[in-house]
Formats: structure tokens, sequence, C-alpha cells
């Protein structure tokens, strides 16, 4: 079977961090710090939100795919992986939501 494409996006990002920030959006979106980085997922957020809200299947899909290459980024910058997020859907797995939410220390 193929690599998952979300794997392989991950890999290439890790790789990419550390590579020359004219050559690479990775790059220089790293050399940046992680408060742009941050900002650039929150704006992705935004903007899959708007195109929901506007039944835009297409600028959806287009979106949710900068939603989660950013998402990736900003793992990568805080030394998190998508195994760690597996890790933690996993602990969640069968537990209500309501219940999940009440048990964070917010």
């Amino acid at each position: 079977m193929a690599d998952d494409i979300l794997d392989t996006l991950e890999a290439v990002i890790r790789d990419r961090r550390s590579g020359d920030p004219a050559a690479s959006y990775v790059a220089k979106l790293t050399a940046k710090g992680r408060a742009k980085i941050a900002q650039k997922l929150g704006e992705e957020a935004v903007e899959a939100a708007i195109a929901a809200v506007q039944d835009d299947r297409a600028g959806l899909t287009g979106e949710a795919a900068d939603l989660i290459f950013h998402l990736l980024v900003l793992l990568a910058d805080m030394d998190l992986s998508l195994d760690d997020v597996r890790a933690e859907l996993a602990r969640r797995e069968g537990v209500s939501g309501i219940d999940e939410k009440a048990g964070r220390a917010d």
C-alpha cells in the first residue's frame, strides 16, 4: 500500500524546515517564527469556515488542505507529529465529547 499522503507531507515539511527560505515556503515560514506559523494556521481556519458557510465544496476542500498543511508546519515547529495527534485521538476514543471537554484543565 502507498504511504499515507499526510505522513508523506509531514516528512517533506520536516525535511524542508531547515532549507533555503528563498527556495522553500516551509523554510521561509519557519524562519519567520512560530507566531507567524500560528497566524497562517488561523487565517486558513477562517478561510475554511467561510467556504463552508458559503456552501463552497471546492473552496472548502482547498482551504482544508491549506489548513492541514499549516497545522503540520506548526506541529513540526513544536516538535510534535501526526503520531502525537493520533495518540491523543486514540486516548479520546469512546469518550463522549462532552465528558472529554469537562475533564480538561481549562
